[in-house]
């Protein structure tokens, strides 16, 4: 196991291969709850399993093979709601649509990234607003959670209500 240099890293293949089941739990929900947020923009829920689990392990592969850097890769659930409740639900796009402009803004990033440009931007972001989106993403995801249990309800006067 000379390609991923274990005696240098300190460690062995049991260790390694707990770490992976490990990691696998912990990135197993992915599995069921995409579909679900997916299938709420109109896309196939079956369909978005297979490719969610094919698309986690072509990439979880290629950051050990290729990288050497023992890092599972699955979608973000970020921006799995971003693009449901957002893209299709609240603009009123297609999920065809949003595919399409989710593609556009990944080939964006990809060019603001060779020319160094996404590096400068990300430092230009002081820690605390970084900090803050983070929070704000978790926050946004909880309520839409909590929203899809019905503890808490739309609001016509304001944001939301207790739920039943």
């Amino acid at each position: 196991m000379s390609i991923f240099n274990l005696k240098s890293n300190n460690t062995n293949i049991k260790t390694e291969v707990m770490a992976g089941i490990t990691t696998f739990m912990t990135m197993a929900y992915i599995i069921f709850v995409q579909p679900q947020v997916l299938g709420a923009a109109g896309m196939d829920p079956g369909s978005v399993m297979v490719v969610t689990c094919i698309s986690a392990a072509i990439g979880s592969l290629i950051m050990g093979l290729l990288a050497n850097y023992p890092i599972g890769v699955a979608p973000g659930m970020g921006e799995n709601f971003f693009f449901t409740y957002t893209l299709v639900i609240a603009l009123g796009h297609s999920w065809e649509k949003a595919l399409a402009i989710v593609f556009v803004s990944g080939v964006v990033f990809i060019i603001l990234t060779i020319f160094k440009i996404r590096e400068m931007v990300i430092k230009a972001i002081p820690d605390c607003l970084k900090y803050g989106i983070a929070v704000g993403i978790g926050i946004f995801i909880a309520l839409i959670g909590m929203h899809e249990t019905g503890l808490v309800i739309a609001n016509p006067g304001g944001l939301v209500n207790l739920g039943n």
